[in-house]
């Protein structure tokens, strides 16, 4: 029940000045995805700003996308919270629109026991049919999934199918994996550990840095999958001052910045996060450059 294999990209959501969502350069942005190698698309997730949209826009811009995309490649709706209920009603609106799969993030704030994890991601699950990745993220969400936790939920709930690893800790990925096995689908939340990820079985990336270089990000997988593994660490380490030029600042203020620069007209911020300070523009364009981007 594998949703993708390879580079996905978390894509931004675009909005115009006035704060509403700018459909018209969304469709501009799939469309530069999918032309430039893409292998699937994750939308409304922390990257498209899902935090600051209500429902009704949240929903809005997930049916826009899987309409906008028409099957041409896997799009998976970010439809988590930290409620349990709303969890449900935006995953089942979301298998309404035709999503290939969704994204579900940890609840945040309430800091919820392992407990409570595996019940809150279970009856999401229970509520659709289409499969399901979790997104462990503690240094957003305060809570952290435990490898065998995740092994738990992939094991006893059917179309739970992997997790989206962003802790940045290669040691717990290891443990995780040693528990799966071959049951998990695991895919980097990290663009600077791509590699060593794949190296331990996962399935890809979800990935930031795929919005203004989703071919080169494609191909960082590609070369691994296609057993050029000396070519993919050299992507990977090609793309890392870019990497941590693309989070100077909390994600994502300095990606929609740098699709401003590019011209694709990303748009403004929602509040309460603001625009990257002149200091970071300057460091962020030079990365782009130095990469060929810009």
């Amino acid at each position: 029940m594998t949703i993708f294999k390879g580079a996905g990209v978390a894509i931004v959501t675009p909005f115009k000045e006035n704060g509403d969502v700018n459909f018209e350069k969304f469709a501009e942005q799939i469309e530069y995805q999918i032309k430039n190698g893409t292998d699937a698309i994750i939308v409304c997730g922390t990257t498209g700003e899902a935090a600051t949209q209500t429902h009704e826009e949240h929903l809005a811009t997930v049916k826009f996308c899987v309409e906008q995309v028409k099957h041409r490649i896997p799009v998976i709706a970010g439809t988590g919270s930290n409620c349990t209920e709303t969890a449900i009603y935006l995953s089942t609106e979301a298998e309404k629109y035709g999503v290939d799969g969704l994204l579900v993030v940890t609840p945040y704030y309430n800091k919820a026991t392992q407990k409570g994890l595996i019940e809150h991601f279970t009856m999401i699950a229970n509520a659709v049919k289409i499969p399901m990745i979790l997104y462990n993220v503690p240094s957003r969400t305060g809570v952290t999934i435990q490898p065998q936790t995740v092994v738990t939920l992939c094991h006893n709930v059917s179309n739970i199918v992997g997790v989206k690893d962003a802790t940045g800790n290669i040691s717990e990925v290891a443990k995780l994996m040693s528990l799966a096995g071959d049951s998990i689908d695991l895919y980097s939340g990290n663009d600077d550990q791509i590699v060593p990820l794949l190296s331990l079985g996962g399935k890809g990336v979800i990935s930031v840095l795929s919005n203004v270089a989703p071919q080169q990000t494609h191909d960082i997988c590609a070369k691994f999958f296609a057993g050029d593994v000396a070519g993919s660490r050299k992507a990977q380490l090609a793309a890392i001052p870019l990497i941590d030029a693309l989070f100077c600042e909390v994600n994502p203020i300095p990606v929609k910045k740098a699709l401003n620069l590019m011209g694709m007209e990303a748009g403004p911020m929602r509040r309460p996060l603001t625009e990257l300070e002149p200091e970071h523009v300057a460091y962020l364009e030079k990365a782009m450059k130095d990469y060929g981007i810009l």
